[in-house]
């Protein structure tokens, strides 16, 4: 069995006492160490492999440097995996750990996970939803700091980090506005969340904002059916079928956008030039391989997830905060532009 380094090791090869290692290796302010001492110490705990003692350390600190990360199913969505990654890099840069569990939502799951972070003394949880949604927060995180993302709950004082739906719906009709379409169809999903209600919004402001009226009848939905290429495919189908079809879609998502490519073309429109086409996600895999590639709005994934960590650092970093309401965030949804979108044709 291999025996671990310790802390008197560091200090009998660096010929100091175990005193001036924890003081050098804990960064210990204050201490009357000259840099040539603070020098070797280093130098003599990485030549030995010295790995410090983490429980110790949270003991003594109270702080253990690990982040909690909950999910839902965020682990296993792709588009959402950014989420994660903006999250784990910018805890990496603090010299945090995150800890991971994906619940796949089991409310059993999510109970034993948060329960087994909780008695690991994370220093605090980020919980996050697949898709923008209103959650409940668990009560065992209620004394634990604690940043929502990609979701917000009816509790003003909880932080959350969420994309504005409203701009995000607002910049994809305006891409088609200001190319001069009037006549814009948008297909949606049921789902009573944040996402639809604010992507419409944003669509009517844009219609709004050129003299346009807004005409639910342009708004197609499929009932009981995901939001992915099949329902694109129908609520597209229907709209372009109209006695006066639109010139350009707006997508709630680039799935059902790539459910209207299929629509158009079996009825022999071509894109951008019958008609424009906007998705909402910037799921490349899908964005990127339609073609023409699809302009689409892009959620920020990536910045969520370093925004909430930031958050949650400013809780952890100072004792007895309190969160509040300017602690809810909502981050730009920026366009990407690709080659779906042309000037509408003449009817």
């Amino acid at each position: 069995m291999v025996r671990r380094i310790g802390i008197k090791d560091v200090a009998a090869a660096a010929g100091v006492s175990t005193a001036t290692v924890s003081h050098v290796l804990n960064r210990v302010e204050g201490k009357r160490i000259s840099p040539e001492t603070r020098q070797r110490v280093l130098r003599t705990a990485e030549e030995l492999g010295y790995a410090p003692n983490g429980l110790a350390q949270a003991l003594r600190t109270q702080r253990s440097r690990t982040i909690g990360f909950v999910g839902d199913e965020i682990a296993t969505t792709p588009h959402s995996g950014r989420l994660i990654l903006g999250a784990q890099e910018a805890a990496a840069a603090e010299g945090l750990v995150l800890l991971l569990v994906n619940t796949g939502g089991d409310a059993e799951l999510e109970r034993a996970s948060i329960e087994m972070l909780l008695q690991r003394q994370v220093d605090g949880v980020l919980y996050a939803a697949m898709y923008h949604r209103v959650v409940d927060l668990p009560k065992s995180l209620r004394s634990t700091p604690t940043v929502l993302l990609d979701a917000r709950c009816d509790d003003p004082a909880v932080p959350s980090v969420v994309p504005d739906e409203v701009e995000g719906g607002y910049t994809a009709a305006r891409e088609l506005t200001e190319r001069g379409h009037r006549r814009i169809g948008m297909t949606v999903g049921t789902a009573d969340i944040p996402a639809l209600h604010g992507r419409i919004e944003g669509y009517r402001k844009a219609l709004a904002e050129v003299g346009v009226d807004y005409d639910p009848s342009l708004v197609a939905a499929e009932p009981d059916v995901p939001n992915d290429v099949v329902s694109g495919y129908r609520a597209a189908r229907r709209l372009l079928t109209a006695d006066q079809r639109p010139t350009a879609l707006f997508c709630f998502n680039d799935r059902m956008a790539a459910g209207a490519y299929r629509a158009a073309a079996e009825l022999g429109l071509s894109i951008p030039g019958d008609l424009s086409v906007v998705g909402f996600d910037n799921e490349v895999l899908v964005a990127e391989t339609l073609y023409p590639a699809l302009t689409t709005v892009q959620l920020p994934h990536y910045e969520m997830g370093a925004r909430a960590l930031a958050q949650l650092l400013s809780l952890t970093k100072t004792p007895g905060r309190l969160p509040g309401p300017d602690t809810q965030e909502m981050l730009s949804c920026p366009l990407v532009v690709r080659a779906s979108v042309a000037s509408p044709p003449r009817l």
